[in-house]
């Protein structure tokens, strides 16, 4: 065989080769039926989508702020140097009906969570004005209500059936362009740490997500929503395949607070834990690659209850592996009050199993404004689940001095001037003592001291 033979059979093979991947690529069937176009999945699911404009008023303090601003809400700059004042931005992202009925509309808290007015347009063009019935930092999702006839719903499916490489497609309103459709597989599951923030259990997938698709669908080919798409991972700002999803088991379960208590109710464990690895455990005589160390137990807390005791170490809650503290307080935040959770632990080497009834975090809640300057554009409450004992900062938003100071949402405040704070009292009273702050943050395994003036 010559060689300009075998370099052409060698070239057909590979043609065919990718033909054969090319055709893999498209999903078999939708509802039962072969599939040549997803335009009937497409169809059917889109007209539960809605494009959502949001309006809000912000305080120009300077023309770096205002700039700053403008940038984020893709507006004009405005140039000169500028001196106080107000002014009005407006924003773009998506929404989804999953109860048409009562016009109950699922998207995220970063979309609606500062809107002055809220606006939703329907794929027919028809706009309504829309509330917030709730909202929720720590998951990025917020419940909003539009009053409107003829209304088109989508199903929510069932997102822990979801498995890496499922087909999916996401519907939103990237850029302000309005409804729009993309196409991918899920990519990853149970992904965490992307915001830094807040509680997460991420669907990843490759489905092209842009800014305005936030709070959009992601959605199986079943037609069902498994996921409200909050975001991305990109250098550009634009979509790279790296996408992020809130899957409905949290986005639901957050939407049922909201609705049936008008707030979140989350879990409480009542533990101190803090993350070991494999030296660690072996040092404690146990054999083990990772876990959460129990080093302080709340009286009269669900752990107490349950048996465990310091120096238990957490290895499982509800058959999700736990491999080090942030996992704990992921797990345990997505569950609410008075849910009952499995917990695998060990105690000198020694597998065991326990029950525990969470309790309810702390509600209370004030502002970082209330208790000092340099702390306005957060919230703090009495620390939950498996934060241990302290002060919580339960938001941090952006550009607020908060932020500017190096503060994020979790962090656990466990001094004020190197006095101890185990309650929103005490953390109020050593503030109004003092003009200069000096904090002492537990962020995950990490021991910081932030000032504060």
């Amino acid at each position: 065989m010559t060689s300009k033979i075998r370099f052409f059979l060698l070239a057909l093979l590979s043609a065919l080769a990718y033909t054969s991947l090319a055709a893999a690529a498209l999903p078999q069937g939708v509802k039962g039926q072969p599939v040549i176009s997803l335009a009937p999945l497409v169809e059917e699911a889109s007209p539960a989508v809605v494009n959502i404009r949001v309006s809000q008023t912000v305080t120009r303090r300077n023309s770096f702020e205002n700039d700053a601003f403008r940038r984020f809400f893709g507006l004009p700059d405005g140039g000169g140097s500028g001196s106080g004042g107000v002014q009005e931005v407006a924003s773009a992202g998506s929404g989804v009906i999953v109860n048409a009925e009562r016009g109950y509309i699922l998207t995220n808290h970063h979309v609606v969570g500062d809107a002055d007015a809220i606006q939703i347009s329907l794929m027919d063009g028809t706009v309504h004005d829309a509330e917030i019935v709730g909202s929720d930092p720590a998951t990025d999702i917020a419940v909003i209500k539009v009053d409107a006839d003829g209304l088109t719903e989508m199903a929510i499916g069932d997102s822990t059936g979801a498995r890496v490489g499922d087909f999916v497609i996401a519907i939103g309103n990237p850029f302000g362009l309005g409804h729009t459709v993309t196409s991918g597989i899920i990519s990853a599951l149970g992904r965490s740490g992307i915001s830094r923030d807040g509680y997460e259990d991420f669907i990843q997938t490759d489905a092209s997500i842009n800014p305005g698709n936030s709070g959009g669908a992601l959605v199986n080919m079943s037609g069902e929503l498994i996921g409200i798409n909050s975001a991305i991972i990109s250098r550009s700002g634009g979509n790279v395949g790296i996408g992020f999803a809130v899957p409905t088991e949290i986005a639901s379960s957050i939407m049922r607070q909201i609705l049936d208590f008008g707030e979140i109710r989350r879990g409480l464990l009542g533990v101190n834990i803090q993350t070991i690895d494999a030296e660690d455990a072996k040092a404690l005589g146990n054999d083990i690659d990772s876990g959460a160390l129990i080093t302080g137990i709340q009286a009269d807390s669900a752990a107490e209850h349950a048996g465990l005791q310091v120096g238990d170490i957490i290895i499982d809650v509800n058959d999700k592996k736990v491999n080090g503290a942030p996992q704990l307080r992921n797990h345990i935040g997505l569950l609410r009050s008075g849910e009952q959770i499995e917990i695998r632990y060990l105690r000198d080497n020694e597998s065991y199993s326990t029950k525990a009834e969470l309790g309810r975090k702390q509600s209370q809640v004030i502002l970082g404004e209330e208790i000092h300057p340099g702390l306005a554009g957060s919230s703090f409450s009495l620390a939950s689940t498996s934060s241990g004992n302290g002060i919580e900062i339960d938001e941090v938003q952006e550009g607020t001095p908060a932020a500017q100071r190096g503060l994020r949402t979790g962090d656990l405040i466990t001094h004020v001037n190197r006095a101890s704070v185990k309650n929103l009292g005490d953390l109020r009273e050593i503030a109004s003592r003092y003009d200069i702050l000096f904090l002492n943050i537990r962020r995950g395994d990490r021991a910081l001291m932030f000032q504060i003036r």
